[in-house]
């Protein structure tokens, strides 16, 4: 404000901000986090006040979580906290947020009630139904409605047009004066700048907009809304629009065939897990509690040299390969001298488990600078798919069989499933996101059954992200598990019963998709485990039997700390007394990529030996 900008400072309501908090480690199961809310309004008091006095004319409440699935003793909360905080509020512009997902109605009834609020906020684009809700219930006379038009979760450039329209009609239900022209949430979401994409293809390029031309279509949309409009931006607009319905490079018609002909079958294997399992042990001959690793190995900083300077075309192909070889055959003699079962190639080749396939499929376009906040100050690069998506070529089948050649033991294929490569990309918003899935889904099976086909007799199809994208509407979930899961399944139906089939999960709590994660039929299941302090077992202490071979992680690899041989054996016995031990495989969490081989080592030198210990205890007790 100092600076002469009229800023609107942003906070966390606090009735979401405790709907959202969890309970720390050891409190009681029954403690409800809204048992806080009398304790913490006095500190927001302070800060409306701190603000007020320094200058702050509106202040943003976000409050998400009214879109959810509330009971209602949670929406007596909202209705409780802003009575009692609205003293404080008096004589400021007050905005209450919402975004992510229609708010249902009950929802709308008490925010649209709440006390010493000046303006509602709406993410129109994934709340269409939120459009209807507030023509049909109506909208409080003299309030700011905040329209969220412009997707700000997404790098599609919008349909003015549309919004136009969008907004139009509102008008006439909120009034001329009291219309907001808005993003859909922050933008925070979405990369930063177009302009900084000088390599990305022009005609593709076209079709988006970073968070800057976000803010450029805001304005535009304002101004055409006060009789401003800007006829030739809107006209470029109009263009664009057409020629990314109307280009062959979005459009596939054989891809579309392929991908409407799965709605047919539910795809699953032919056999039972438990005859697969039978079918695979005859072949791999593992020992009880197989040992494993999740896939990658640590990425050294010559690695990452090697892949920049090939990349820059500063190596030649024969030395690239010939380096890779070289760091592949290290791993495989690393595996084997520490005597794990089930190998994998570490994966020197891949740069992100994501954008390493998206690079080799077509309907994906990738930025230099399109960086966006993954969690803490970790950033990424999401892949943009474009258009419909199919596999030219095999994309690991070269680097699987060489590291299958190097080890009579059994290779990991190493493929990233069809639902983690959507959701940890930027979607095209021109069709249902499942489509997208089951396309992806069969550029995937095609790459399973020529791993198949080379000799690899274990495939891992890693779904890390399956649960990520679980809608926050409980009323949604079903769909969304349905075509995710079959997406999975999609993959891997064709492959004989000798083949195992694996899959990974990791960062989230698995608990309530349990009976979803058995339904993907896989024939193991490793999954992250002992970073949530081994809730998973949980839901086997509470009567879910599962049949397939599963790994819950033994240690956590996000932890520089090594953990000691009893210390894992300590978990695998604690998972004993849950699952069979026919089925349960000993690995670690996750991936091993951010590690140094310093901790990698003695880490992976105790799981091992905990297997080992294990396996002679179960033995002598026969």
């Amino acid at each position: 404000m100092q600076l002469g900008v009229d800023t609107v400072p942003v906070l966390v309501g606090p009735v979401s901000y405790l709907l959202l908090s969890k309970a720390a480690k050891g409190v009681e199961k029954s403690f409800s986090p809204l048992s806080l809310l009398a304790g913490i309004l006095p500190i927001y008091k302070e800060v409306v006040a701190e603000l007020k006095a320094a200058g702050a004319s509106w202040i943003q409440f976000d409050e998400p979580t009214l879109v959810k699935d509330l009971a209602a003793h949670e929406l007596a909360a909202f209705s409780s906290a802003y009575a009692e905080l609205e003293p404080t509020l008096s004589g400021l512009n007050i905005l209450v947020e919402t975004y992510f997902a229609d708010v249902p109605a009950e929802s709308y009834k008490t925010l649209t009630s709440l006390s010493g609020v000046t303006a509602y906020g709406f993410d129109l684009v994934r709340g269409t139904k939120t459009l209807d809700l507030v023509k049909s219930a109506g909208f409080p006379s003299g309030k700011y409605l905040f329209a969220g038009v412009v997707d700000g979760r997404n790098i599609w450039a919008d349909d003015l047009a549309a919004s136009l329209s969008t907004l139009q009609s509102l008008e006439t239900v909120v009034g001329k004066d009291k219309l907001v022209v808005s993003t859909s949430c922050s933008l925070m979401h979405t990369a930063v700048d177009i302009v900084n994409e000088t390599k990305l293809d022009s005609e593709i390029k076209s079709w988006l907009a970073f968070a800057a031309q976000k803010v450029v279509e805001v304005d535009a949309l304002a101004k055409a809304l006060a009789g401003q409009k800007d006829e030739a931006y809107f006209a470029a607009n109009a263009a664009a629009q057409a020629s990314r319905r109307s280009s062959p490079r979005v459009n596939n018609e054989e891809v579309q065939k392929a991908a409407a002909a799965l709605k047919g079958s539910d795809h699953r294997r032919a056999t039972s897990v438990s005859s697969r399992l039978d079918a695979q042990q005859k072949k791999l001959n593992l020992p009880v509690l197989p040992t494993t690793t999740i896939g990658s190995f640590p990425q050294t900083v010559e690695l990452r040299r090697v892949r920049r300077e090939y990349k820059a075309k500063k190596v030649t192909e024969e030395e690239y390969v010939k380096a890779i070889e070289e760091e592949i055959r290290k791993v495989v003699k690393i595996q084997e001298d520490l005597d794990i079962d089930v190998l994998v190639h570490g994966e020197p080749e891949r740069n992100d488990m994501v954008e390493y396939f998206g690079e080799q499929l077509s309907g994906f376009a990738f930025t230099a600078n399109g960086w966006v906040q993954s969690y803490g100050s970790r950033c990424v690069k999401p892949p943009i798919i474009y258009g419909d998506v199919s596999r030219p070529k095999a994309m690991t089948v070269f680097w699987s069989k060489m590291a299958q050649d190097m080890t009579p033991r059994p290779m990991k294929g190493m493929l990233t499933g069809p639902v983690t490569i959507l959701n940890w990309s930027f979607v095209r918003n021109d069709q249902p996101r499942f489509e997208t899935c089951y396309q992806i889904a069969l550029a995937i099976k095609k790459e399973v059954e020529d791993l198949e086909a080379a000799g690899i007799q274990v495939i891992q199809i890693d779904e890390a992200a399956l649960r990520e994208g679980l809608p926050l509407r409980k009323s949604e979930h079903a769909f969304y598990l349905d075509w995710a899961v079959h997406s999975f399944r999609i993959t891997n139906c064709g492959v004989q019963d000798t083949t195992q089939i694996h899959t990974h999960m990791c960062y989230s709590n698995f608990n309530d998709i349990i009976h979803s994660i058995i339904n993907m039929d896989a024939d193991v299941i490793t999954i992250e485990n002992s970073r949530s302090d081994e809730k998973l077992l949980s839901v086997f202490r509470e009567g879910v039997t599962y049949g397939a071979g599963i790994g819950p992680g033994v240690y956590d690899i996000h932890s520089p700390r090594i953990p000691s041989t009893e210390e894992i054996a300590d978990r695998v016995n604690k998972m004993l007394a849950v699952l069979d031990t026919n089925i349960l495989w000993v690995n670690p969490d996750c991936g091993l990529k951010t590690r140094k081989y310093a901790e990698v080592m003695p880490a992976l030198t105790a799981m091992v030996n905990a297997a080992k210990l294990i396996r002679t205890q179960l033995a002598s007790t026969k």
